[in-house]
């Protein structure tokens, strides 16, 4: 029997699984192992290390991210040009085993000439520079606001660059409409996940949690936006919870008496947190790709309020409530915390996640498109 090995080249180390783009490169490399396919991980390393968890692959490697200054004199976006790595290309080179690139971020190689004959997919996590427009469009410093509109300008010039790939796995179903009609060859894979179920918990929970990377301006944007008119508006238990928050937004929570900032929670509590609220609400102003904290809530949290953004392009619309004003979500908050979560909205759900973020049938498309 032959064996099916791949390259797989991360824009980060995927352990711990903890913020949304890691999340899906993580559980797609145990989905694939577990399918049979010898992985064979690369990681460009920039402050998460070397990870023990991640021997379970064929093969691990490491590069260093160069994020110097330089990087970005260039009209190559910044986040291809700090991971371009001629020992990675060098380490390609001794097979000709199929490549996966998680991301724009990882798509240098497509422009090689030596890796030309090679077989080279890419995973769209987003339309990159709609993205990077809605950061600039969301950052008040002058600085970063010109730093995030360069970006996706370099972006959208460098996106042709995927006409190279022999393929594209799209992570919803708006994102694969976007590179079908432009690139054509692209198949809608979405986001792998820790859940192979839905695990909610019945009856009422005490509070409403938001839940993101609060280093990532989007999330710390709407984190910001949640406190100032929903959580200040509701004389309720509000917790926001997530990695590395800014000075600014722990303040911002101690002036509000119920509000609790929770910083780094790590996976397990952060799970539990999911499962004890009686809300977890989530909104961005930046409809693309798929957010994968939304799935994270839907497979271990009850009641889910989302904006329309947040849906859009998911199909998941039909298990949350949809608010975009802060009336209305404060008003739908209210009601959902005198209702009772029960079996059958369990049943619903996970009979609708199954339908589209099974892990194992997704590594299969990924599989019997490659091989």
């Amino acid at each position: 029997m032959t064996e099916n090995h791949l390259h797989i080249i991360a824009f980060d180390v995927p352990y711990p699984a903890n913020y949304g783009g890691v999340i899906d490169v993580f559980y797609r490399v145990k989905a694939l192992s577990e399918a049979g396919v010898r992985v064979h991980l690369h990681c460009f390393e920039y402050g998460r290390g070397e990870q023990e968890v991640l021997k379970r692959c064929h093969e691990v490697k490491y590069y260093k991210r160069d994020t110097s200054f330089a990087k970005q004199l260039s009209l190559t976006p910044f986040i291809v040009n700090s991971r371009r790595s001629e020992e990675l290309v060098k380490d390609l080179l001794q097979d000709d085993y199929p490549i996966l690139c998680e991301g724009l971020h990882t798509t240098a190689i497509l422009s090689d000439k030596r890796l030309k004959n090679r077989k080279i997919y890419v995973r769209a996590h987003n339309v990159e520079h709609d993205y990077y427009h809605a950061l600039g469009e969301s950052e008040k410093w002058c600085w970063k606001k010109l730093f995030y509109y360069a970006e996706a300008w370099k972006l959208r010039h460098y996106e042709p660059i995927l006409r190279k790939a022999a393929g594209i796995f799209a992570i919803s179903q708006q994102d694969t409409d976007y590179f079908s009609k432009k690139y054509g060859k692209t198949t809608l894979v979405p986001g792998f996940n820790s859940a192979d179920s839905v695990c909610s918990e019945t009856g009422r929970g005490e509070y409403v949690l938001y839940h993101g990377n609060l280093s990532v301006k989007e999330n710390e944007t709407a984190a910001k936006w949640l406190i100032e008119n929903v959580f200040s508006e509701l004389d309720l238990h509000c917790i926001v919870a997530g990695l590395n928050p800014t000075d600014k937004l722990i303040k911002l929570a101690e002036n509000h008496s119920n509000v609790t900032l929770m910083a780094n929670p790590d996976d397990a509590e952060m799970i539990d947190l999911l499962r004890q609220a009686q809300v977890n609400i989530l909104v961005t102003n930046q409809p693309t790709g798929l957010k994968l904290k939304l799935l994270n809530a839907l497979y271990n949290g009850r009641f889910c309020l989302v904006n329309e953004d947040m849906v859009r392009g998911t199909s998941l619309e039909s298990l949350c409530v949809v608010a975009d004003e802060p009336e209305q979500m404060i008003a739908e908050i209210k009601r959902l915390m005198e209702e009772d979560f029960t079996e059958e909205d369990i049943e619903e759900r996970d009979n609708q996640m199954r339908q589209l973020y099974d892990n194992e049938a997704n590594a299969q498309k990924i599989v019997k498109t490659i091989f």
